[in-house]
């Protein structure tokens, strides 16, 4: 989510919206987490889906000397904490890839996020907290749009937060990630780095992990930030000397373009343009080799079968041809600039980027 790290779960993500809606995955914490909200996007870890605690497991219990070395923490406290936390076989489950043969299909994804109730609270939100966003765009040279679509897709403006509890969602994570997926042990331990985050914001900032709640991710908050999001990336906007992402709107409009800003986001920039493909000259194997990182000159993309309009043929910076799926049809291609990979730097997909664009548009 990285933050986002909330990311490269999108496969699984892409899968899950086929079925029902849940909340998005990247992500912050308030210091008045015990009043987090219950309202519910996620099933509610229940008795009978709780395996085990990892005060049982020993390689659980091992690894809190290493957390607390890293982040200068008592020992104690530590082992105390991940004895505490739980496996939550729900947590696996939603976290595991998708089967294979499964279609991306961007149309689909694009249905669940850009339809008319979730435009109509975005424009909602923009005017409520118009002043905030527009002292935001100021600072940071983020659009309110972009702010705007951001905390419509990850919590649809607060409605959805998560019901999970936090220990245990990153715990569970962290030591018995998926062993299907195919970059286990990189998400792994990159949900083990989360936890260790988790417990600096308990000690520096007064956050009852034990009560914590957010998404099967580990994603806290209105903009769903993961803990180190949080330490990273949030403000206190509103100079009440309190970051609180989950009832301030001022701090998580702020905190959502300060991440922009530290992610390169670049003010004025478009996100992207749309492109025509001439197929006689198309080079796609070798324009899609970097992925989503930009890399090509519009020069390049003319030579090689891209065709961009008069605005795309004087962009400045680098472009990266962005391929969106649609099942079993045809794939979209847009040219992706340097603001739609600051966006993807948010949740590591193409295809939320692309959602979070288009909703802008919409509510704009």
């Amino acid at each position: 989510y990285l933050q986002l790290e909330h990311c490269a779960m999108h496969n699984r993500y892409i899968y899950l919206l086929s079925i029902a809606l849940m909340g998005s995955s990247i992500l912050s914490v308030s210091l008045h987490a015990e009043s987090i909200s219950k309202r519910k996007i996620e099933l509610t870890p229940t008795e009978s889906n709780i395996d085990f605690s990892y005060a049982n497991r020993a390689d659980a219990l091992n690894v809190s000397d290493a957390i607390a070395t890293q982040h200068k923490l008592p020992k104690e406290w530590v082992r105390l904490l991940i004895s505490q936390s739980k496996k939550i076989s729900r947590v696996i489950q939603l976290m595991t890839p998708a089967p294979l043969g499964q279609q991306k299909n961007w149309r689909l994804y694009r249905e669940r996020f850009v339809e008319p109730k979730r435009i109509a609270a975005g424009k909602r939100f923009w005017k409520d907290n118009q002043i905030t966003l527009n002292k935001a765009e100021k600072i940071y040279g983020v659009p309110p749009e972009i702010i705007v679509a951001i905390l419509g897709i990850e919590t649809y403006y607060g409605k959805y937060m998560g019901n999970f509890r936090v220990l245990d969602s990153l715990a569970t994570l962290a030591f018995d990630f998926p062993e299907s997926h195919p970059r286990q042990k990189e998400r792994s331990a990159y949900f083990l780095n989360e936890l260790g985050y988790l417990f600096v914001l308990a000690k520096e900032k007064g956050v009852n992990p034990t009560t914590l709640e957010g998404s099967y991710a580990g994603a806290i908050g209105m903009p769903q930030f993961m803990p180190s999001s949080w330490i990273n990336f949030a403000i206190d906007f509103d100079k009440d000397e309190n970051i609180d992402l989950i009832n301030s709107t001022e701090d998580i409009i702020g905190s959502v373009a300060n991440y922009f800003q530290k992610f390169n986001w670049k003010r004025g920039m478009p996100t992207h343009y749309k492109i025509t493909i001439n197929s006689n000259q198309l080079q796609l194997v070798n324009l899609l080799e970097p992925d989503i990182l930009p890399t090509f000159t519009a020069d390049y993309f003319a030579k090689n079968g891209v065709q961009l309009p008069t605005q795309g043929k004087r962009h400045p910076g680098p472009l990266a041809l962005v391929e969106l799926k649609n099942g079993h049809d045809s794939p979209s291609f847009i040219a992706g600039t340097e603001n739609f990979y600051a966006i993807t730097r948010y949740n590591w997909s193409s295809y939320y980027a692309m959602a979070v664009i288009e909703l802008a548009e919409a509510v704009a």
